[in-house]
């Protein structure tokens, strides 16, 4: 293997004296060679320093790292989470083709009667036959969740808007009491549905304010309110001494990650808001790039493509960080999902074996949807003397058919135009005398200036994932398009993708300073910076 990421440091040392735009200049079909076409989905990367030798190696690198062997054993519930023995299995929750047996359970079984459990329970809701405690539907919906109990829902439900026929869905995450106090001003306790959303239903950000909107509820409605309750947790028992019936706790195993769960029970609240119908075409959708995945020869693959872009951005070119461009307002969230998908999975200097790792891993993924960004950091994108590749994400259509001229046509225009003024940049005594984008390079009218303030680089790499419209279908693809890359890129630097205990160390320490601030601990252990911090706090709290 290390002999590919030796040629791949050699493409990369050629490639760095040339310039994007001449690629296309040597290869009449580079579009249709450095691109995917499927039905609905299209990836294009012929906008990137990638050529054809650079190619050969990123695919014989995956080759030589058995990639597809290491994909099997995730689906088929080997234990690939090895630093705490645990399968990999949110997969298994949008499987409506093969019948899957680990060790001796049949996990089938088992989702299946959980998504019939959980259907069931959001379709009584919707319909009426769930209701308040004097009787009436439920109005509104709060999901308190953090992380992965929420980053997804929220997610799902802000994309299928136009797919919304239920209830109105709101969520909580932050401790910050501001978060829940200005969600529940807007609600009435009488008509509002409580989902508690927490794997290990420990989290303090999740309990904190379940327990406090749990007085809300009761000082309103006495006792009978934890009619409004409901709990999506591993920790029954927990949800149970929280004190709320057994008919309304849905699990999920150990087996499926925070972050990938958003296709189970976590995903009630999309359920809630769209239906079952809906969300089972979310599921499907999914279930198509999973197939797609296993199947696939590399140079096809849409995840495994997409995987070793990343890792020729991040660890060959060493670039620190890429941007996350949907031009879909529908997709405002996905740039802070993506965020933890990439971050919390592959945030890692240490592989799987224990030892610590050479090489750049993965970037820091920011960004914002559509024109929005281009009006607050594409500036940076492109005259800083950073390079970020961007990843853009466009629709062909839309839903509001009667704007379509008006506002997509321009959207689609806008997107298409960034990636093209990233590649090409302006020339320093030159500049665009026309703002028309021209076919070609020498199309161009150009006057002579000797303002370097205009001076745009270019030579930026991009790509651009084309969908035809966002669907629930559209969107589960999407989805697990990027939760497989994430996967494969762990995979190429030999991480284990699925655990996260850098973020252990932060809540235990802040457990540790809980009783301090409150006035009754020890805060011995703690910095000079801490302690005086604490200090300056007490003595502004009085």
């Amino acid at each position: 293997m290390e002999e590919y990421w030796e040629l791949l440091k050699s493409n990369r040392q050629r490639t760095s004296e040339r310039r994007i735009e001449d690629l296309f200049e040597e290869d009449q079909h580079r579009f249709q060679d450095f691109s995917i076409i499927t039905e609905d989905l299209i990836l294009d990367y012929s906008k990137t320093n990638i050529d054809k030798d650079a190619k050969t190696n990123l695919v014989n690198l995956a080759n030589f790292g058995s990639i597809q062997n290491k994909v099997d054993d995730m689906f088929s519930g080997k234990e690939i989470n090895n630093t705490e023995n645990r399968s990999v299995l949110h997969t298994a929750l949008r499987n409506f083709t093969n019948p899957l047996v680990v060790n001796g359970v049949d996990i089938s079984l088992i989702v299946n009667q959980s998504l019939e459990k959980i259907s069931a329970f959001t379709e009584d809701v919707r319909c009426g036959k769930i209701t308040t405690n004097s009787g009436d539907a439920f109005t509104d919906v709060v999901n308190i969740g953090i992380g992965g109990s929420e980053l997804g829902p929220k997610l799902v439900t802000r994309a299928l808007y136009p797919y919304h026929d239920g209830p109105k869905i709101h969520f909580v995450s932050n401790l910050d009491s501001a978060d829940l106090t200005d969600t529940m001003s807007q609600l009435d306790p009488k008509s509002t549905l409580i989902i508690v959303s927490s794997k290990s239903f420990t989290t303090l950000e999740t309990l904190t304010n379940a327990n406090t909107i749990k007085k809300w509820i009761l000082s309103e409605l006495g006792p009978s309110g934890m009619k409004h309750f409901a709990a999506v947790c591993g920790a029954k028992d927990k949800a149970l001494e929280f004190g709320i019936t057994e008919d309304k706790i849905f699990e999920f195993k150990d087996w499926v990650g925070g972050r990938f769960s958003v296709w189970g029970p976590i995903g009630m609240p999309v359920m809630l808001a769209v239906g079952i119908s809906t969300f089972r075409r979310f599921l499907e959708g999914a279930s198509s790039i999973d197939q797609q995945f296993q199947n696939s020869e590399i140079a096809e693959n849409l995840p495994i493509m997409l995987a070793l872009i990343g890792i020729w951005h991040a660890s060959i070119c060493q670039y620190p960080s890429k941007a996350i461009l949907p031009y879909e307002h529908r997709l405002e969230y996905l740039p802070m999902y993506l965020q933890q998908l990439d971050m919390e999975s592959n945030g890692k200097s240490v592989n799987r074996d224990g030892e610590f790792i050479a090489m750049q891993s993965t970037p820091i993924s920011w960004g914002q949807a559509g024109t929005n960004g281009q009006h607050a950091f594409y500036q940076f994108l492109h005259q800083s003397n950073q390079i970020v590749p961007c990843e853009f994400i466009l629709g062909a259509n839309c839903f509001e058919q009667d704007l379509r001229i008006d506002h997509h046509e321009g959207l689609i225009a806008n997107c298409l135009a960034q990636s093209e003024a990233l590649m090409f940049g302006i020339d320093p005594g030159k500049h665009f005398e026309s703002t028309k984008l021209a076919n070609n390079r020498e199309e161009r009218k150009h006057t002579n200036t000797t303002n370097a303030h205009l001076f745009c680089a270019g030579n930026r790499p991009s790509t651009t994932l084309l969908y035809s419209k966002l669907t629930p279908e559209i969107l589960g693809k999407m989805l697990a398009l990027f939760e497989h890359r994430t996967f494969v890129e762990g995979l190429i630097w030999n991480l284990n993708s699925f655990d996260q205990w850098g973020v252990e160390l932060g809540k235990g320490l802040a457990r540790e300073l809980s009783g301090s601030i409150k006035g009754n601990g020890d805060l011995r252990a703690f910095s000079s910076s801490t302690l005086g911090l604490v200090r300056e706090i007490k003595r502004l709290k009085n």
